[in-house]
């Protein structure tokens, strides 16, 4: 890894690459090599500058941000931070610029508390994505074959609820493991993807879209069964809890357990041991931090599984090497291995 990380910033607005450029200057760790103004004269400038990291503004004349990415991963891949606005469109097409290999994207921002929220997070996110492999970039569409677990669990057929928490790189991780997932799955699965109010409900879309499961945002009063994946609404802490013999989603405002993340995978997985226990199944996927392993730890002491994607297929291996150095994961698997790997172990044995 060369320091300083070496950042191209791509924006129209004179105004938010002035932002982000001082933003950036501000940390001896990063590099500002340079600026484009719209799309064609980021793909020149990436070509002669030779970046780590470029900031892209979806929204741009003569070339936006889609068109940009597709360009850039097709012929110069590089790690992508995207700069959303805070809108239902600019989430919609933020999701896809996810799923075409951005590695993560930031919130334009809306009043000038956001510039002091995107001044701390930014050069975390910078530097974060300067750190994946190019090789491990999106570009096409996710492998869909089912690859077979390991071994087989001898409790196969026990678990009832599949509990996934991801962060940074998990839309495209999560894209890649529930279109695997067969429609009839005979579990519920309830997912925590870091996010940013508003942007859950349309990763939710696109997934039920692309999907054979039924995948949707979760609400309060939701049952969990079958067939359905809950995502945790961005904002709001998602726990499980058992009403008259159905378990229902239950969405809270705090969390009982600090936690820096609103939804936290832990808050989740706590609730789902607490609900669930040898029934459960907890999978930690790409993400930066270690959210997660409380939970996780619940599920296994209550005698639940964990699975854990490995180091060579996250776009960043902190949650999943949190759990796996805690001595959590029961299996550490590839990324195309995990579906394979929930099938075998929610299904009955023949």
């Amino acid at each position: 890894m060369n320091w300083p990380v070496k950042v191209l910033v791509v924006d129209d607005s004179a105004f938010s690459r002035r932002l982000l450029m001082d933003i950036l200057k501000a940390d001896p760790g990063i590099q500002v090599v340079g600026y484009a103004r719209n799309g064609e004269e980021a793909l020149e400038k990436v070509a002669s500058l030779q970046p780590q990291v470029v900031t892209l503004d979806l929204e741009m004349p003569v070339m936006d941000g889609l068109a940009t990415l597709k360009s850039l991963m097709a012929s110069s891949p590089v790690a992508v931070i995207m700069l959303s606005a805070h809108t239902a469109a600019g989430a919609e097409v933020t999701i896809k610029a996810l799923e075409l290999g951005a590695v993560d994207f930031v919130l334009k921002p809306a009043k000038s508390g956001d510039i002091k929220e995107l001044a701390r997070i930014l050069p975390e996110k910078i530097k974060a994505a300067a750190r994946v492999p190019v090789g491990r970039l999106c570009r096409g569409k996710p492998c869909r074959e089912i690859i077979p677990a390991p071994f087989i669990s001898p409790r196969q057929g026990q678990v009832e609820v599949v509990a996934i928490g991801t962060s940074t790189g998990g839309p495209a991780a999560l894209q890649q493991v529930l279109t695997a997932l067969p429609g009839d799955l005979p579990a519920g699965i309830v997912i925590v993807q870091h996010m940013p109010p508003g942007f859950t409900g349309p990763l939710a879309r696109r997934l039920n879209e692309l999907a054979a499961l039924e995948i949707r945002e979760a609400a309060a009063g939701d049952v969990v069964r079958p067939g359905l994946a809950l995502i945790a609404p961005a904002g709001k802490q998602m726990l499980l809890e058992r009403h008259a013999g159905s378990v229902q989603v239950q969405l809270a405002a705090e969390a009982e357990v600090p936690t820096l993340f609103k939804p936290s995978v832990d808050v989740l997985m706590l609730s789902v041991a607490r609900v669930y226990g040898p029934r459960s199944l907890g999978v930690i996927l790409t993400g930066m931090g270690n959210d997660g392993v409380r939970g996780l730890k619940a599920i296994k002491e209550r005698g639940g599984q964990v699975l854990a994607q490995d180091e060579g297929t996250c776009i960043v291996y902190g949650m999943p090497r949190a759990a796996v150095e805690a001595g959590l994961a029961d299996q550490v698997l590839p990324l195309p291995a995990i579906a394979g790997a929930i099938v075998s172990l929610v299904a009955p044995r023949p």
